[in-house]
């Protein structure tokens, strides 16, 4: 499936990379360091990576249609400008921000804003999938503890969310034209081990809609068959992988983020690219990422 192994294109020592999304228009991938918040906007042509700081913690954010960005910081959901500045509250957490932030989110295919939470403690499943319209958020999901994972099959019929903790992977059948979704099941169930604590983290969906997921501690992006079957392993030079994005002019490079925060020092001496933005060639292509429509 692929042609190369991952590497390195970027040793950006991000404290907890996240969120890549490949700009078509720009030819460039932004992402985000939650922990030292700001948008990254990286341009492989140059290998220069631009930053453009933030006043708070930035989970995910979508490219917006006539430019500018929606993002979920952590105290609710925004639309950002050009550079990154916070410009409008859309919506507020529902949260307490004291223990929750927005995390993983995207676009569907209409350009509608989806974004999870995350319960910081671990504790009290605090966290819900949210959809954002109609100028409020509405809880698809509750009881989870980190919302992760979300992705949209090509042909609109699923939308898939992990919660990482649980070491779980979840679909719903999903209606891409009014933006509403079934009952959640379990699609994809992962057996940790005392060596092996690898656990779904951010995703991707390719043009076949296979799913791709970065095991966050686990050293590897899995490849899921539509079925929720194993289909691949690709190992990762890091331990903290935690999101995937197909990018390139015939979105055939797949960018991975990283992180470096929590690692002990020892672990970090053994892997010095830790939080880096590495990259893999491979056969199928991915999906252009959506980006939001404020009529949607």
């Amino acid at each position: 499936m692929s042609s190369s192994d991952f590497h390195c294109v970027l040793d950006a020592r991000a404290q907890l990379g996240e969120c890549p999304r490949w700009d078509e228009r720009e030819r460039v991938l932004y992402w985000v360091d939650i922990l030292q918040p700001a948008l990254h906007r990286f341009d492989p042509a140059t290998g220069v990576d631009q930053v453009f700081a933030l006043p708070e913690h930035i989970g995910c954010f979508s490219l917006r249609e006539g430019g500018g960005f929606i993002a979920g910081l952590r105290s609710g959901v925004w639309t950002l400008d050009d550079s990154a500045r916070p410009v409008t509250q859309l919506a507020a957490n529902p949260e307490d921000v004291r223990t929750s932030r927005f995390n993983d989110g995207r676009c569907d295919a209409a350009g509608r804003f989806f974004a999870g939470t995350i319960d910081e403690p671990k504790a009290g499943g605090h966290a819900h999938l949210y959809r954002y319209a109609d100028g409020r958020l509405e809880s698809l999901s509750s009881g989870l503890l980190t919302s992760n994972g979300l992705a949209f099959s090509p042909d609109g019929q699923w939308l898939y969310h992990s919660d990482t903790p649980n070491f779980t992977i979840y679909r719903r059948a999903y209606d891409a034209a009014t933006g509403q979704s079934g009952a959640s099941e379990v699609w994809a169930r992962i057996e940790p081990s005392a060596e092996d604590r690898g656990r779904p983290d951010g995703a991707a969906i390719d043009a076949e809609g296979y799913y791709w997921s970065a095991f966050y501690e686990g050293s590897r992006v899995v490849r899921f068959a539509p079925d929720g079957t194993v289909d691949a392993v690709y190992p990762v030079p890091v331990s903290c992988p935690t999101m995937c994005a197909f990018g390139g002019d015939d979105l055939r490079t797949l960018y991975i983020t990283t992180a470096r925060a929590g690692r002990s020092a020892d672990e970090l001496q053994r892997q010095p690219l830790a939080g880096g933005l590495f990259a893999m060639r491979t056969d199928v292509p991915g999906l252009a990422e959506p980006r939001w429509r404020e009529s949607a």
